[in-house]
Protein backbone atom coordinates (compact mmCIF):
# COMPACT_ATOMS: atom_id res chain seq x y z
CA UNK A 1 0.00 0.00 0.00
CA UNK A 2 1.61 3.54 -0.84
CA UNK A 3 1.76 6.39 1.64
CA UNK A 4 -1.93 8.43 2.21
CA UNK A 5 -1.74 12.02 3.46
CA UNK A 6 -3.28 11.36 7.07
CA UNK A 7 -7.04 13.10 6.20
CA UNK A 8 -7.06 10.17 3.53
CA UNK A 9 -5.72 7.42 5.41
CA UNK A 10 -7.74 7.99 8.48
CA UNK A 11 -10.72 7.91 6.38
CA UNK A 12 -9.72 4.06 5.77
CA UNK A 13 -9.47 3.15 9.43
CA UNK A 14 -12.58 1.92 11.50
CA UNK A 15 -14.41 3.89 13.30
CA UNK A 16 -15.40 4.21 16.83
CA UNK A 17 -16.76 6.02 19.71
CA UNK A 18 -16.35 6.60 23.63
CA UNK A 19 -17.28 6.91 26.88
CA UNK A 20 -16.14 7.80 30.17
CA UNK A 21 -17.70 7.28 33.43
CA UNK A 22 -16.46 7.58 37.76
CA UNK A 23 -16.50 4.67 39.56
CA UNK A 24 -17.87 5.44 43.22
CA UNK A 25 -18.63 3.59 46.72
CA UNK A 26 -19.49 3.80 50.40
CA UNK A 27 -17.73 3.93 53.05
CA UNK A 28 -17.85 0.34 53.17
CA UNK A 29 -17.42 -0.30 49.65
CA UNK A 30 -20.70 -0.48 48.39
CA UNK A 31 -20.50 0.73 44.32
CA UNK A 32 -23.08 3.18 43.21
CA UNK A 33 -25.07 3.10 40.06
CA UNK A 34 -28.08 5.22 38.82
CA UNK A 35 -31.25 3.87 37.35
CA UNK A 36 -31.98 4.88 34.05
CA UNK A 37 -35.19 6.74 33.60
CA UNK A 38 -34.76 5.79 29.48
CA UNK A 39 -34.64 1.98 30.80
CA UNK A 40 -36.21 1.51 33.92
CA UNK A 41 -34.25 -2.17 34.38
CA UNK A 42 -30.68 -0.25 33.65
CA UNK A 43 -28.16 0.58 36.06
CA UNK A 44 -25.75 2.47 34.61
CA UNK A 45 -22.32 4.49 36.54
CA UNK A 46 -22.36 8.08 36.06
CA UNK A 47 -21.13 8.73 32.84
CA UNK A 48 -21.86 9.07 29.26
CA UNK A 49 -20.07 9.61 25.97
CA UNK A 50 -17.35 11.85 24.66
CA UNK A 51 -18.24 14.49 22.62
CA UNK A 52 -16.22 17.15 20.54
CA UNK A 53 -15.28 20.02 22.78
CA UNK A 54 -14.98 17.55 26.24
CA UNK A 55 -11.09 17.46 25.45
CA UNK A 56 -10.62 14.20 27.34
CA UNK A 57 -12.33 11.23 28.15
CA UNK A 58 -11.52 12.54 31.99
CA UNK A 59 -13.06 15.71 31.13
CA UNK A 60 -16.11 13.68 29.91
CA UNK A 61 -16.37 11.29 32.96
CA UNK A 62 -16.38 14.91 35.26
CA UNK A 63 -18.66 16.50 32.98
CA UNK A 64 -21.27 13.49 32.72
CA UNK A 65 -20.83 13.35 36.69
CA UNK A 66 -22.02 16.74 37.43
CA UNK A 67 -24.74 17.01 35.20
CA UNK A 68 -25.81 13.53 36.08
CA UNK A 69 -25.67 13.58 40.03
CA UNK A 70 -25.06 17.62 41.00
CA UNK A 71 -21.48 16.29 42.18
CA UNK A 72 -18.64 18.11 41.39
CA UNK A 73 -15.80 15.71 41.11
CA UNK A 74 -12.43 17.07 42.19
CA UNK A 75 -9.89 13.68 42.38
CA UNK A 76 -7.52 12.91 39.84
CA UNK A 77 -7.37 10.54 36.80
CA UNK A 78 -6.76 7.49 38.17
CA UNK A 79 -7.79 4.84 35.57
CA UNK A 80 -9.29 1.48 36.53
CA UNK A 81 -10.67 0.06 33.31
CA UNK A 82 -10.67 0.33 30.08
CA UNK A 83 -13.37 -1.34 27.94
CA UNK A 84 -14.03 -2.34 24.23
CA UNK A 85 -17.17 -3.28 22.86
CA UNK A 86 -17.50 -4.26 19.19
CA UNK A 87 -20.12 -3.16 16.88
CA UNK A 88 -23.18 -4.66 16.98
CA UNK A 89 -27.09 -4.90 15.57
CA UNK A 90 -28.41 -1.40 16.42
CA UNK A 91 -24.55 0.48 16.91
CA UNK A 92 -23.00 0.26 13.56
CA UNK A 93 -18.98 1.02 15.00
CA UNK A 94 -17.28 -0.22 17.85
CA UNK A 95 -16.94 1.62 21.40
CA UNK A 96 -14.36 2.16 23.77
CA UNK A 97 -14.65 3.18 27.48
CA UNK A 98 -12.57 4.51 30.11
CA UNK A 99 -14.01 4.21 33.64
CA UNK A 100 -11.90 6.50 36.42
CA UNK A 101 -11.37 6.06 40.27
CA UNK A 102 -14.17 8.38 41.45
CA UNK A 103 -13.50 7.54 45.09
CA UNK A 104 -15.46 6.80 48.48
CA UNK A 105 -18.58 9.12 48.92
CA UNK A 106 -19.79 9.68 53.07
CA UNK A 107 -23.30 9.64 53.46
CA UNK A 108 -23.54 13.23 53.27
CA UNK A 109 -22.12 13.13 50.20
CA UNK A 110 -24.32 10.49 48.68
CA UNK A 111 -27.04 12.80 50.29
CA UNK A 112 -25.92 15.30 48.16
CA UNK A 113 -26.89 13.97 45.04
CA UNK A 114 -29.33 15.44 42.49
CA UNK A 115 -30.50 13.64 39.92
CA UNK A 116 -31.13 14.76 36.45
CA UNK A 117 -34.67 13.35 35.86
CA UNK A 118 -34.45 13.34 31.71
CA UNK A 119 -31.76 10.77 32.39
CA UNK A 120 -31.93 9.32 35.93
CA UNK A 121 -34.74 8.30 38.58
CA UNK A 122 -32.89 6.47 41.33
CA UNK A 123 -29.26 5.73 42.56
CA UNK A 124 -28.77 2.88 44.96
CA UNK A 125 -25.36 1.88 46.92
CA UNK A 126 -25.53 -2.06 47.44
CA UNK A 127 -22.98 -5.01 48.27
CA UNK A 128 -21.40 -7.01 44.98
CA UNK A 129 -23.78 -9.90 45.41
CA UNK A 130 -26.96 -7.54 45.96
CA UNK A 131 -25.78 -5.76 42.45
CA UNK A 132 -25.28 -9.32 41.15
CA UNK A 133 -28.84 -10.20 41.58
CA UNK A 134 -29.86 -6.61 40.17
CA UNK A 135 -27.85 -5.64 37.37
CA UNK A 136 -27.38 -6.47 33.84
CA UNK A 137 -24.58 -8.80 33.55
CA UNK A 138 -22.83 -6.89 31.00
CA UNK A 139 -22.77 -4.17 33.45
CA UNK A 140 -22.16 -6.37 36.77
CA UNK A 141 -19.37 -7.68 35.10
CA UNK A 142 -17.89 -4.42 34.26
CA UNK A 143 -18.61 -3.37 38.40
CA UNK A 144 -17.11 -6.39 39.54
CA UNK A 145 -13.59 -5.83 37.24
CA UNK A 146 -14.15 -2.30 38.37
CA UNK A 147 -14.02 -3.40 42.54
CA UNK A 148 -11.21 -5.77 41.98
CA UNK A 149 -8.67 -2.59 39.95
CA UNK A 150 -9.32 -0.30 42.47
CA UNK A 151 -8.64 -3.19 45.53
CA UNK A 152 -5.44 -4.31 43.71
CA UNK A 153 -4.12 -0.82 42.36
CA UNK A 154 -4.08 -2.43 38.82
CA UNK A 155 -6.15 -1.14 36.08
CA UNK A 156 -7.86 -3.57 33.98
CA UNK A 157 -9.04 -4.58 30.27
CA UNK A 158 -12.74 -6.13 29.38
CA UNK A 159 -13.56 -7.03 25.99
CA UNK A 160 -17.15 -7.34 25.03
CA UNK A 161 -16.70 -8.93 21.25
CA UNK A 162 -17.85 -12.15 19.69
CA UNK A 163 -17.38 -15.25 21.20
CA UNK A 164 -13.87 -16.69 20.39
CA UNK A 165 -12.12 -13.21 19.78
CA UNK A 166 -8.86 -12.74 21.30
CA UNK A 167 -9.09 -10.89 24.85
CA UNK A 168 -13.29 -11.32 24.86
CA UNK A 169 -14.93 -11.45 27.81
CA UNK A 170 -16.06 -15.67 28.75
Amino acid sequence: MSWLPPEQYVQTLPNATMYAALYFTDETGNPLALRSAAKAEAWQLPGGNVEHGDGTPFATAVRECREETGLEFQGPPRLLLTHFLAPQSGWPCAKIGFVFDGGVLTQAELGQIVLDPGEHVSWQVQSLESWQRTMSTRLFTRVRALSEARRTGTATFLCDAPAGAEGAIP
